[in-house]
């Protein structure tokens, strides 16, 4: 993927970075590493990862059956390994980049303190 990331795929690749997760597993995770702020309802997140599949950045890393129910886990695969580190490369330079202009910024308005002129007395 050439493009940034969207938020909710960042972060499902960034849950999968951990460890093969099934669905409800992921909706956790993103949950807790987005503090609460994205919070993936199952159409989303099976439509997310389906193309994450055909994007060969996820792939099946097993099937279970649990109380009757098929239970799909999910792994990063190398391709996804690549693009989470690069896009986490790319937002690691925005940052660099914001937290030096907000610096710059905070010395440029940052009162200047009286100054004691002269020697010791």
């Amino acid at each position: 993927m050439d493009t940034p990331l969207r938020e909710p795929t960042f972060l499902i690749l960034t849950a999968l970075a951990g460890e093969p997760l099934h669905g409800y597993g992921l909706i956790g995770e993103v949950t807790a590493l987005s503090d609460g702020r994205v919070t993936l309802r199952p159409g989303t997140l099976y439509g997310a990862l389906d193309r994450l599949v055909d994007a060969r950045l996820v792939e099946v890393d097993r099937e279970e059956v649990v109380d009757g129910r098929l239970r799909r886990y999910y792994r990063l695969s190398p391709a996804g390994d690549a693009t989470l580190s690069a896009e986490t490369e790319r937002l690691r330079r925005n940052v660099e980049a914001a937290t030096a202009r907000l610096a710059a910024r905070s010395r440029a308005t940052r009162p200047i303190s009286p100054r004691v002129v002269g020697g010791l007395a």
